[in-house]
């Protein structure tokens, strides 16, 4: 990349840690459209106050993932309102829980028609403006659930992360000729209000699982979003950066406890 401004997309950048990515993007001097499916007040200017340069463009656009037109929506916004587009990170999703006995095709509709489908659309209508940027950028949001672990009540989220990451894989191969590079971030659990919102309790007993001994912060994820959209990583595509505090390492908890005493 050189030294020009960013124009960067962050669709489901409104809350938690899509939220930590708009900011991120923001310090960083980048022009920034973020999405959401509505846009709260007092987030729309924080982010602005976060804009470090004059002139910087911090816009804040409605958008539902869940509509197939929200792609091509995108693509209109960001030709609009930044004039282009070099990095679209997609973190939009969704994570009801339902067991797989009373789980509909509704429920399973509504999980991938977000956590996958609109990601595959977005990617398709803005590819025209990332082919237009001479380092075009796209980085998923996917999780440890469903690549890595599995979690009951969460058989159709799981299976729509595992789906990212094949979707990823695919499209990083397809766009590599236009020096598009396609990665995706895997998230373990992090302290978003989704979380915490479990109460202190479970996210004790969580904590004692990671190695690292904590939950993931929100902006621990956005820095390595920010990493694989940047020159830095110019050489890497149809990756996933695991980022869980070591979550993911132990057979079984005993193992972090045996990592403990010694």
């Amino acid at each position: 990349m050189n030294d020009t401004p960013r124009r960067t997309a962050v669709v489901g950048g409104t809350r938690g840690i899509g939220a930590s990515i708009s900011a991120t993007f923001a310090r960083s001097g980048d022009d920034l459209m973020c999405t959401g499916r509505s846009i709260p007040g007092v987030f729309g200017a924080t982010l602005r106050d976060a804009a470090q340069r004059p002139g910087q463009v911090v816009e804040m656009v409605a958008l539902d993932a869940a509509d197939p037109d929200s792609g091509c929506r995108l693509a209109e916004r960001a030709r609009s309102l930044l004039g282009g587009l070099d990095v679209l990170c997609l973190n939009a999703g969704v994570f009801p829980s339902t067991p797989l006995a009373e789980m509909s095709h509704r429920d399973i509709r509504e999980v991938f028609a977000v956590n996958v489908e609109s990601q595959m659309l977005a990617v398709a209508a803005c590819l025209p403006l990332l082919k237009e940027s001479a380092h075009g950028r796209v980085v998923l949001t996917s999780s440890i659930t469903g690549p890595v672990t599995g979690y009951p009540g969460w058989s159709h989220y799981g299976a729509s992360k595992a789906a990212q990451l094949g979707f990823m894989r695919t499209a990083a191969l397809e766009l590599a000729p236009y020096g598009i590079t396609v990665n995706a971030v895997a998230p373990g659990n992090v302290a978003t209000d989704g979380l915490t919102g479990l109460g202190e309790e479970y996210q004790a007993q969580m904590a004692a699982t990671i190695p690292l001994g904590r939950l993931g912060r929100p902006q621990e994820i956005a820095d390595a979003v920010a990493f694989l959209a940047s020159r830095q990583a110019s050489y890497i595509t149809g990756q996933v950066i695991t980022i869980d505090g070591g979550q993911t390492l132990p057979e079984s908890p005993q193992a972090v406890l045996a990592a403990v005493r010694t």
